[in-house]
């Protein structure tokens, strides 16, 4: 049921897109395999429903935010919202850790997100999440949550370096905002 829920998702978001429908497409087509191979990854993702989506909402949106992808926080905030994510979430991302709009889990997972983001991502403090966030979820839960934000991150700084522009899907709603690192 989760999958289906995103993929309706994911269709509401594209349906009210307003402009630069073409960006990203008009990129990857120019190398159909890794269009595919892309096409493949963003599906497995999306029928991978080991941990909520809001999660991996809040967890997309502040490594998008972090990346400053304009791309990827338009869409991402668009899904946050069908996934429950509210607009104080969204607004409080870059202060997450003094807000109390979330709760102890969602902060180890955008915390998590954050340091996988951040360059180096390595040292104390992802083993030290991980442990923390292995209290509360499965292995299989933790790997699915580093594969959503190691994709998050490819996916922002290749739209970054294509120029791919946001198309409007979040308008009219709470959207997250480019964070500095």
């Amino acid at each position: 049921m989760r999958a289906l829920n995103r993929i309706r998702g994911f269709g509401r978001a594209f349906r009210s897109s307003q402009r630069h429908r073409g960006d990203l497409v008009g990129w990857l087509r120019r190398r159909p395999q890794i269009g595919a191979a892309t096409g493949l990854y963003e599906t497995a993702l999306l029928l991978s429903n080991a941990l909520e989506p809001k999660l991996k909402e809040l967890a997309e949106l502040k490594a998008a935010g972090l990346i400053s992808c304009e791309f990827c926080l338009d869409i991402g905030s668009a899904l946050a919202h069908d996934s429950g994510v509210s607009e104080r979430q969204i607004r409080d991302l870059p202060r997450y850790r003094d807000s109390s709009a979330y709760s102890e889990l969602e902060k180890l997972v955008i915390g998590y997100a954050e340091a996988m983001t951040l360059t180096p991502a390595v040292g104390d403090d992802l083993a030290n999440l991980r442990e923390a966030l292995s209290r509360h979820l499965s292995r299989r839960q933790i790997a699915e949550l580093a594969m959503t934000i190691a994709w998050e991150n490819q996916r922002g700084r290749l739209n970054q370096a294509l120029g791919v522009r946001p198309m409007g899907m979040s308008d009219g709603q709470a959207c997250a905002l480019p964070e500095a690192p």
